[in-house]
């Protein structure tokens, strides 16, 4: 797991272009603070730098940016769980290796498959890998978005980087478009491919990049991506593959040469995962925790049932209220993008660091595969409230409920009008307000960006996952928890996203996946005699904190929000009130913090 950065521009000298990606790569260096290294292409046009956080082969022949057969040069930032089998392969082909990294393996199977080499790679990744020969440069995403990379393309030059931040801070024109309030507002983050930037975007997802340095043009190409069916049908069959999958997905992400521990919320997904990942590691299992004295948020009796069945080492963390409003200026400013959400993936990151684990398994996934969202049973009621006239959507705009006002959002067409609809902040009518803008202006913004095919997906249930799966995890959840974990140095791995389990379930026929009365049945019919009863019979709760006192009694909160708009003081009094909810106030916060900063 590293940090990435490159600049290629045929019209800067190399000294210049070695200045800028080292201070991308300083400005990241808190997401791989074991190594560094920089190469220059001989031709003097292009630059690649990395930061390396060190998990597999911790000797410097992981040092990077690596070079194979004296032509082909990588910076990576990500982790392959099939490079072993892909290594042993390509020993058959008459490959030799001079490391026991995955970013050689990489390098060998672009030189004996080229860029069909992408679609064979499983894990997540994100990387630039360069031909000397044929002077082009890949930049290469992997299929379910978990690493992120950001790239500006301008005036023949190219420039990228692992974060946002890096890329912007050696732009030479400040373009921050005016727009991205509006996202923040309506989503609670920035949707792809939206940045605060007209020229920084970000890599889709299972896309590489092609630049051919002397033509100075760019193409982006699909390598891979997930599709639904239903021929999966028969339930025992189903059970046991989904078992082996998850059983063999946490196997392979348990690989490392550093100490690597599991959160452990107390829910379904963690238990899973840390059931799992005790069989092979024993007593040598990390679990970590956070609890808090706020018993209606606290799931610590949960985690104790988990604990005292696996019989490993536990680590606890007591959160206090207290510590959340020291820290919540630190946490707005660890963002890369602004999103409402990653304050618990902050914490239980620096818990692990502070213990000295560089990698910990997470449970994200398991609710968007196997329906653990109210939207997976509202979906077909707001496919159907869709079609209504559009004067029935918007009589309740201004009404004081929610529900009735966010009904607006329906007028959109397509999957991200129901998005907007079911998990949307603020309606176009409340951020115009907010903003002092035209209610018409808004809808144009929301309209225009993000740009979405909609799926075409039989069942509402599978509707539901493809949205869960390919917005809000992807632009919100895997965002931050990257973003969050890098923060203090660790790798967070995502079992649920394997991709041999992603495609295993989106084959599941929709009544065998999502059927029965609780919310994943599935996976609590195949764990129900490995997981205690407390755990998958408790009501769920997600990973939340006590925000809403928190921030309540947080004097920076209260004097941000009172040196805001009067719409800012309104909604403010709304929150605490009651009647605004808490993530809702967060964008305000991030929004009135980035107009301070």
């Amino acid at each position: 797991m590293c940090r990435i950065a490159g600049f290629t521009d045929t019209h800067t000298t190399t000294d210049q272009l070695r200045m800028m990606v080292e201070k991308m790569c300083m400005l990241q260096k808190h997401g791989g603070p074991d190594d560094g290294g920089i190469y220059e292409d001989p031709s003097n046009t292009l630059v690649l730098g990395n930061r390396r956080l060190s998990l597999i082969d911790l000797s410097h022949e992981g040092h990077m940016p690596m070079r194979y057969l004296d032509r082909y040069v990588i910076t990576y930032n990500g982790e392959l769980y099939n490079y072993l089998e892909l290594r042993n392969e390509l020993i058959s082909l008459g490959h030799h290796f001079k490391s026991k990294t995955d970013t050689e393996v990489i390098l060998a199977a672009f030189a004996q498959w080229g860029s069909l080499s992408f679609c064979k790679l499983k894990g997540m990744f994100a990387f630039a890998l360069y031909d000397e020969t044929s002077m082009e440069l890949f930049l290469v995403r992997d299929s379910a978005g978990i690493k992120p990379l950001y790239y500006a393309f301008h005036g023949g030059s190219l420039c990228f980087a692992s974060e946002y931040k890096a890329i912007e801070a050696v732009m030479n024109e400040k373009d921050t478009t005016s727009n991205w309030p509006v996202y923040l507002l309506a989503y609670g983050h920035l949707p792809e491919p939206i940045t605060m930037s007209r020229l920084i975007k970000p890599m889709p997802k299972g896309f590489f990049l092609k630049y051919h340095i002397n033509q100075q043009e760019i193409s982006l190409q699909l390598f891979s991506h997930f599709s639904y069916s239903h021929e999966l049908h028969s339930a025992e069959e189903v059970f046991q593959s989904v078992r082996h999958s998850i059983d063999s997905s946490v196997q392979r992400h348990l690989i490392a040469d550093a100490p690597i521990g599991v959160f452990l919320s107390g829910g379904l997904d963690s238990g899973i995962l840390a059931t799992v990942a005790s069989k092979y590691q024993q007593s040598d299992l990390n679990a970590l925790s956070i609890y808090f004295d706020e018993e209606a948020y606290s799931e610590k009796k949960y985690q104790d049932v988990l604990i005292e069945q696996l019989q490993c080492r536990s680590h606890q963390y007591l959160l206090t209220g207290k510590e959340f409003q020291d820290s919540l200026i630190s946490i707005l400013n660890d963002m890369d993008l602004p999103s409402c959400d990653g304050i618990n993936t902050w914490f239980i990151s620096r818990q692990a660091a502070s213990i000295g684990l560089k990698a910990v398994l997470s449970g994200l996934g398991g609710d968007e595969l196997f329906g653990g969202y109210p939207s997976f049973y509202r979906m077909h009621k707001s496919m159907l409230l869709q079609q209504l006239p559009d004067m029935l959507k918007t009589i309740g705009k201004q009404a004081a409920s929610k529900r009735l006002n966010r009904l607006s959002y329906l007028t959109m067409d397509g999957i991200k009008g129901q998005y907007l609809f079911l998990r949307g902040h603020f309606t176009p009518i409340e951020i115009a307000k907010q903003l002092d803008a035209d209610e018409k202006q808004i809808w144009n913004i929301l309209n225009e960006q993000p740009m979405l095919m909609d799926p075409i997906i039989a069942s509402s249930s599978n509707r539901a996952s493809w949205m869960e799966f390919n917005m809000y995890m992807q632009n919100q959840l895997l965002r931050d928890a990257d973003v969050m974990g890098m923060k203090h140095s660790v790798e967070i791995r995502v079992p649920f996203l394997d991709h041999d389990l992603i495609q295993l379930a989106n084959r599941i026929d929709p009544e065998v996946k999502y059927g029965g009365e609780l919310p994943k049945q599935i996976l609590i019919d195949i764990y129900k005699n490995d997981i205690p009863e407390a755990i998958w019979k408790r009501p769920k709760m997600g990973f939340s904190f006590p925000f809403s006192q928190w921030l309540a009694g947080s004097q920076f909160v209260q004097q941000l929000m009172h040196n805001g708009s009067p719409s800012t003081r309104s909604n403010y009094e709304k929150f605490m009130k009651g009647k605004l909810h808490w993530s809702h106030l967060m964008s305000l916060i991030i929004l009135n913090h980035q107009k301070a900063i």
